[in-house]
C-alpha cells in the first residue's frame, strides 16, 4: 500500500505537470505516453505467442499522434494522413516473409493496438484544443482527469463499504453496482466543483461529461480486464510499482476519451 501511494503521488505530479506546463510539454508527454502504452500492449499480446509488428505499429502510432499535433499547431492539411498508407500495407508485406502459422492474427493485433491505445490518446490530447483548434487550453484535459480519478476513488470507497451486487463478475469480480454509482456520485460532485472554476461551460455540460467518463471509463476498465484474463496476466506491465502498467492506469481513458470528445464537440460547436 505504501509503494502504491508513493507511485500514485509522483504519477499525479507528473500528470498535472504535463497539463499545466503548456502545449509543447503536453504534446511531448502524451506522444511518449501513447507510444510506451502501445509498446506495453504489444509486449502483453506477445505472451500469447502472437507476434504483432511492433516496429511498424509504434512508428504508425508516432506518425498518427504527430499529425494530430501538427493539425492543432500548424493547421496541417489532413491529406498527410495518406502517409500512413505505406505503413499500413507494409504489415501485410512483412508477414509474407515471416512464415508464421497465424499471419492474420499478427496483422490483426498490430492494428488492434493502434485503435485500442493510440487513437484514444489522440482524442484525449485533442481535448486540449477543442475550444480553439490552434490554441491550447488545459481546462478540458484537466477536468477529464479529475473526473476520472474521482470516479476511480468513489468506486473503490463505495464498493468497499457497500458493495454487494456484482457489476460484471466474469471479468472483474471486485466491481459492484454500488461502487459504480458511488463513482458516478463523486465524479458528478467534482464536475460541480469544476464548474465554479471553469465557467466557460455550464454545470449541466460538465455533469454530462462526468456521466460519460464514469460509464465508458468503467467499460474501458472491463475491456482491459477481459484482455488480461484472456492472457492469464495479472497486470498489463510493471512500469508503475504497486499499480501495474500504463494500460492498468489508463484503461478508463481508452473508451471514454473518444466518446467524451464527440460529446463535447457536438454540444460546444
Amino acid at each position: 500500500m505504501k509503494t502504491r501511494a508513493i507511485t500514485a503521488f509522483f504519477f499525479t505530479i507528473v500528470m498535472l505537470g504535463s497539463i499545466f506546463l503548456g502545449a509543447y510539454t503536453f504534446t511531448g508527454f502524451y506522444l511518449l505516453l501513447s507510444v510506451f502504452a502501445l509498446a506495453e500492449f504489444y509486449k502483453l499480446i506477445g505472451t500469447a505467442e502472437v507476434k504483432p509488428h511492433a516496429a511498424v505499429g509504434l512508428t504508425a502510432s508516432a506518425v498518427i499522434f504527430l499529425l494530430t499535433a501538427s493539425y492543432h499547431f500548424f493547421a496541417v492539411d489532413t491529406k498527410y494522413l495518406l502517409l500512413l498508407i505505406p505503413l499500413v500495407f507494409s504489415v501485410f508485406l512483412f508477414e509474407l516473409y515471416r512464415k508464421d502459422k497465424t499471419p492474420f492474427t499478427n496483422i490483426a493485433f498490430t492494428f488492434t493496438g493502434l485503435f485500442f491505445v493510440t487513437i484514444p490518446f489522440c482524442f484525449y490530447y485533442s481535448l486540449g484544443f477543442l475550444s480553439d483548434w490552434n490554441l491550447y487550453n488545459f481546462h478540458l484535459p484537466l477536468a477529464f482527469l479529475l473526473m476520472l480519478w474521482a470516479s476511480d476513488t468513489g468506486a473503490y470507497l463505495f464498493g468497499r463499504k457497500l458493495g454487494a451486487h456484482k457489476l460484471f463478475e466474469r471479468h472483474s469480480p471486485k466491481k459492484t453496482w454500488e461502487g459504480f454509482f458511488g463513482g458516478m456520485f463523486t465524479s458528478v460532485l467534482v464536475s460541480f466543483i469544476v464548474s465554479f472554476f471553469f465557467t466557460e461551460i455550464s454545470f449541466l455540460i460538465w455533469a454530462g461529461m462526468a456521466v460519460l467518463i464514469v460509464s465508458f471509463g468503467t467499460l474501458g476498465d472491463l475491456v482491459e480486464s477481459m484482455l488480461k484474463r484472456s492472457l492469464n496476466a495479472k497486470d498489463s506491465g510493471n512500469l508503475l510499482p504497486g499499480h501495474g502498467g500504463l494500460l492498468d492506469r489508463f484503461d478508463g481513458l481508452l473508451i471514454a476519451a473518444p466518446i467524451v470528445f464527440a460529446y463535447l464537440y457536438l454540444v460546444l460547436n
